[in-house]
């Protein structure tokens, strides 16, 4: 069986791989784990903070959990550099716990890409902020980030 293939695939320019970089941003926006685990291979490995997961299963597990603790969730991705089949992106996402604390982290991913555009590899850093609801910078309704919204550079973050 073969995998589907998720344009834009290596290897990359800067506008294919910014457009990979909002591909992957829209996705995860969508707080939907099974959507956001198609766009990485069937034995995909990742290190997210000190968690790993590996495969789409993994993945999807590890996205429930994440999802059903950091409510309100809203993430800002940006190219950082690329190569043939790597992208790094910077980012940074607000959410808010069951408590009503809000939260800004800010991160570092380094992905890797299969010949089909899919991510086999992704390695995440991630640092969380406490931050109050009055400081919050990501106010767009929940879902995809309109294109009129700031960037994190635009932002100062």
């Amino acid at each position: 069986m073969t995998e589907a293939i998720r344009p834009p695939v290596p290897p990359f320019t800067r506008e294919t791989a910014i457009e990979k970089v909002r591909l992957a941003e829209d996705a995860w926006n969508s707080r939907d784990p099974r959507r956001v685990s198609l766009g990485y291979t069937v034995d995909s490995r990742w290190r997210n903070r000190a968690e790993f997961a590996d495969g789409r299963e993994a993945i999807v597990a590890l996205l429930t959990r994440k999802w059903n603790t950091e409510l309100d969730y809203r993430l800002i991705k940006e190219l950082w550099a690329f190569g043939d089949d790597r992208v790094a992106v910077r980012f940074a996402y607000e959410y808010r716990d069951d408590a009503n604390n809000w939260y800004r982290c800010y991160g570092n991913e380094n992905w890797e890409f299969d010949q089909h555009g899919l991510m086999r590899t992704r390695h995440a850093s991630i640092n969380t902020l406490p931050i109050a609801a009055s400081d919050r910078a990501f106010l767009w309704p929940l879902g995809r980030r309109p294109d009129s919204h700031p960037d994190l550079s635009d932002l100062g973050f």
